[in-house]
């Protein structure tokens, strides 16, 4: 695109018109994103070693109360929760969007002789597999899909599943993402970045369309040596906590249960997400 194009931009742009989501299958983009999934300086991308270990201890001991099980992990990025997940026994299988991600999960699964299946691709159009005690889909990943993908989705979950199998589900709250569109434009200077592996500009906007509940953010990255401009976009589709159980419910869910954090504990509470539990019916 060209810098022009960015003054006639669409304002506001329309949900998913610009694009899914940003680009987690792209090689470069999918090498940047592994650096932040492994950073400890920060929960952006992936949760701090020492949060996620506080979530296993959870699922496996509350949620599974020991038992060992078959379980898959929706958007599992570089096999965080898996690996340990498998080191209690439990036999895992991952499927994530971002190449980079996956190669480094079989990685570790190898060097510590874990037999964890990992799959590369995307999730609306996987093939899960079947029989499982636990899917788990966490940190928001389900809003990133329009409420037609979200069901098809929540769809194959419950497929895959066994009967009264369940499932962890971590979906970002309305008032949160609402919050979030109140930034203004803004925009910064890089050296390297996300984006780019160049000197670079990155714009933001974020949009919030009260009509549907959606967020939507639009990104500019300005290559500085080149001038080069590529676009992003990225859009969120929000609901109540009654709307949470309704899409569970819809997707033939029941014995729903809202937890404050993946801990069970309202002091790990975090403000952007909700925890859901459910039983295939």
């Amino acid at each position: 695109m060209k810098m022009n194009d960015i003054v006639k931009r669409a304002i506001p742009p329309l949900p998913w018109a610009e694009g899914d989501n940003i680009p987690w299958n792209e090689p470069g983009f999918s090498r940047r994103m592994l650096r932040e999934h492994l950073s400890q300086d920060h929960d952006a991308a992936s949760r701090k070693l020492e949060t996620i270990d506080r979530h296993i201890d959870w699922i496996h001991s509350e949620v599974l109360h020991g038992k060992e099980s078959k379980i898959l992990d929706l958007g599992c990025g570089p096999g965080f929760y898996t690996q340990r997940l498998a080191e209690l026994g439990h036999k895992c299988r991952g499927i994530d969007y971002s190449p980079a991600s996956i190669d480094y999960a079989k990685q570790q699964a190898n060097k510590s002789s874990l037999k964890i299946e990992y799959v590369w691709g995307d999730i609306r159009k996987a093939d899960y597999g079947s029989d499982f005690d636990l899917i788990t889909q966490i940190y928001g990943e389900i809003n990133v899909f329009s409420t037609q993908n979200a069901k098809l989705i929540l769809r194959k979950v419950h497929s895959a599943l066994k009967d009264n199998g369940i499932l962890i589900f971590e979906p970002q709250t309305l008032e949160s993402l609402k919050e979030s569109c109140k930034q203004p434009p803004s925009w910064y200077s890089f050296e390297s970045g996300l984006f780019s592996d160049h000197p670079h500009l990155w714009l933001q906007e974020n949009f919030w369309d009260e009509n549907n509940k959606i967020k939507t953010m639009r990104f500019y990255c300005v290559e500085t040596e080149t001038s080069k401009t590529t676009s992003f976009a990225a859009s969120y589709q929000t609901y109540t906590d009654l709307e949470y159980v309704q899409l569970l419910e819809s997707s033939g869910f029941k014995n729903i249960h809202k937890f404050p954090s993946l801990t069970g504990r309202e002091e790990d509470s975090i403000k952007e997400f909700v925890v859901y539990s459910a039983r295939k019916a």
